[in-house]
């Protein structure tokens, strides 16, 4: 008897925090995994040696070209500019990356018959600072920076692309995703950021009061919801969090508690286009998808201090 072909995966951003999270699961299911990384942010050490990584951008001629050679069933796409803060001064460069970039990958795999595109959106960056959170996701998006914009065009038009060609889509609205393997060197990612610092005894930065309050989702939930959205007849957008807040300074204590840390609390302004509060309602997942947040924040907190430890 002939053997059974392996399904396809293409993950753009494999080498990155969630990415290549997501590769490793993929890998253990058995699929043939493709991964697309500039390695700008993500590391080759992150990825799995059973996948095949391409190292460019998303903006560049090879990714369709890529597409149409390996006829991907699934696509990843987790490969974003990430940062808030870089969005708000250089909001070209972000459309760059997150709509242009995003779309001329989601129109290709569209074009090649892709059966599912499973799209990493937002949910800390997408619904209004004027609704009180946790926000459903019937809550009509009002983005207030360009990070949060991109994504949501990203959404539209994927939407646009399963009216028009059948790839049906999955767009996952991430809270604050944290764990290992998240960037300490980064803007983004602030519990990599604060414990990396509080090991060494360096000072952190709060920005504002640090009374603003987020969802963190742990990195191997977020990876399950990856998965989980492959099921078939599952479509369109479903929110991925906690529907739980921690303010920056209830975070800050719990990081310092676990890291043994003698630092202080060093408050610096806050940044243009950063929303007040978040956290997510998570009822869709579990009707949908059939998941539910199992890590709760403070085990999550002492894997991902384990793991700095070993950095």
């Amino acid at each position: 008897m002939p053997t059974k072909k392996h399904k396809v995966a293409l993950v753009t951003g494999g080498a990155g925090f969630i990415g290549s999270h997501v590769v490793d699961a993929l890998i253990k299911r058995r699929f043939k995994v493709y991964v697309v990384d500039d390695l700008s942010s993500g590391r080759r050490s992150n990825v799995n040696p059973n996948a095949r990584l391409r190292k460019f951008s998303i903006t560049s001629p090879k990714l369709p070209e890529l597409i149409k050679r390996i006829k991907p069933d699934y696509v990843f796409h987790l490969a974003a500019q990430i940062d808030v803060r870089k969005a708000v001064k250089d909001p070209l460069m972000d459309a760059r990356v997150n709509v242009m970039g995003m779309l001329k990958l989601a129109h290709t795999a569209a074009e090649v018959g892709c059966k599912k595109f499973i799209f990493s959106s937002t949910g800390g960056a997408i619904y209004p600072p004027s609704k009180k959170p946790p926000y459903s996701e019937a809550v009509e998006p009002g983005p207030i920076s360009p990070y949060g914009i991109a994504k949501r065009t990203g959404e539209m038009y994927l939407g646009f692309l399963q009216d028009i060609y059948g790839m049906n889509y999955v767009a996952l609205r991430y809270a604050n995703v944290y764990g290992p393997r998240q960037n300490k060197d980064g803007e983004a990612g602030v519990i990599a950021i604060f414990g990396s610092k509080m090991l060494k005894n360096k000072p952190v930065k709060i920005f504002g009061t640090g009374k603003q309050t987020r969802d963190y989702v742990y990195v191997g939930d977020v990876v399950r919801a990856n998965m989980l959205a492959m099921k078939k007849g599952v479509t369109g957008i479903i929110n991925i969090g906690t529907g739980k807040q921690t303010s920056v300074n209830q975070l800050f204590r719990k990081i310092k508690k676990l890291t043994k840390s003698s630092v202080k609390e060093m408050h610096v302004s806050a940044p243009a286009g950063e929303v007040p509060k978040s956290a997510l309602v998570w009822r869709r997942a579990r009707r949908m998808l059939g998941w539910e947040p199992k890590v709760d924040l403070d085990t999550g907190l002492r894997k991902t201090v384990v793991w700095l430890r070993k950095k």
